[in-house]
């Protein structure tokens, strides 16, 4: 297991010499953010994150996330031009020392969550989830801006975008990711990266929109498109746990030579597709991070981890979800619980 930690890059309040400061922290998870979905990454760009990560200690080998550009969601006729860029980013951060791309397929949205300060009785705040709220928003009108909600469109454009959706079912938005993973999974096996698709969050359909990155029975169909090492998983245990129906460990178990980048977070079940994120410790919340540690474990898993959204404690502010304080606690309690299980079953062969 190769721990890391999200930076978003020069503008992040959260500074490299600062997460080079927790322990066990090996690198940094980041990617080229000025450049559109879809345009090509130039290597000078790449190479200024790897070296700004190398010079504060850190390695820079996962990438979250080079962007899927709508038009190859939509599979319409800009697709195969975009998909050819995609390849060629793949290839570019092969040539850096990159490993493992994680990425989504989720149509206009990513993820989403109705509040940003959801106050806690010990005084922290953090992201929380109310179906009723979100159901009630009309996404051509409101004002939310979260991380994750892409304000890049105007208005007439995501009203054109949502219109070109309603032509595009699950069956359909199967079909163009499997034309896209037959293109960029041969690429990335000759360029040596790991692709790592990220589920849906949360997995469940959104505003008539299709989402099918969202359980057991649908991370085994994906896997099957492409059936490669190199087509594999990003297992979120905060996107996935948002459904009590999809069993965490178990999905670990069955999927864990595919699992290539995991984010452990935990969330609290306050209703039927309700949540709140909470601490990482299981007995914070709704999922028992230590099983779905061990079930990482036991099924051989080698790949990177990270500490995924945090709340907001001690006072800090800065961008929802991705303050230092609480994913560096994360990091170390997922660190502790590494070095427990695996010590464990060393003692246990003994």
């Amino acid at each position: 297991m190769k721990l890391t930690f999200r930076w978003y890059g020069y503008s992040d309040p959260v500074t490299l010499d600062k997460i080079r400061q927790i322990p066990t922290v090996e690198g940094i998870v980041s990617a080229v953010y000025d450049v559109p979905a879809g345009e090509v990454w130039s290597r000078e760009s790449i190479a200024a994150l790897k070296n700004k990560a190398n010079a504060a200690g850190l390695s820079f080998e996962v990438v979250e996330s080079v962007p899927v550009h709508e038009d190859i969601k939509l599979g319409n006729s800009n697709a195969k031009r975009l998909i050819e860029n995609y390849c060629e980013n793949i290839r570019r951060l092969g040539e850096a020392g990159v490993k493992v791309i994680c990425y989504n397929f989720m149509p206009v949205f990513d993820w989403l969550r109705s509040e940003l300060r959801r106050e806690h009785s010990d005084g922290s705040n953090s992201l929380a989830y109310d179906e009723e709220t979100v159901l009630s928003m009309n996404p051509l009108t409101s004002d939310l801006s979260l991380p994750g909600w892409d304000e890049s469109y105007t208005k007439e454009q995501l009203k054109d975008l949502l219109n070109q959706y309603k032509e595009v079912d699950e069956e359909r938005l199967w079909e163009n990711l499997h034309t896209f993973l037959k293109v960029i999974i041969p690429v990335a096996e000759k360029s040596g990266v790991k692709m790592a698709i990220h589920p849906d969050d949360p997995p469940w359909s959104l505003f008539g929109l299709p989402r099918i990155i969202t359980n057991e029975e649908n991370l085994e169909r994906f896997l099957k498109l492409v059936d490669s090492p190199a087509n594999g998983l990003t297992f979120c245990t905060g996107s996935l746990g948002a459904s009590p129906d999809n069993d965490l460990p178990a999905m670990i178990r069955r999927f864990g030579r595919r699992i290539h980048f995991a984010h452990l977070r935990n969330i609290r079940w306050t209703g039927e597709k309700c949540f709140e994120e909470v601490a990482h410790p299981s007995c914070c919340g709704s999922l028992d991070m230590y099983e779905i540690v061990k079930a990482l474990v036991d099924s051989g898993f080698d790949g990177y981890v990270r500490p995924d959204h945090g709340r907001m404690i001690w006072g800090e502010t800065g961008r929802y979800g991705y303050g230092l304080y609480d994913r560096a606690l994360g990091a170390t309690y997922i660190a502790g619980l590494f070095e427990a299980i695996e010590k464990g079953r060393l003692s246990a062969k003994e």
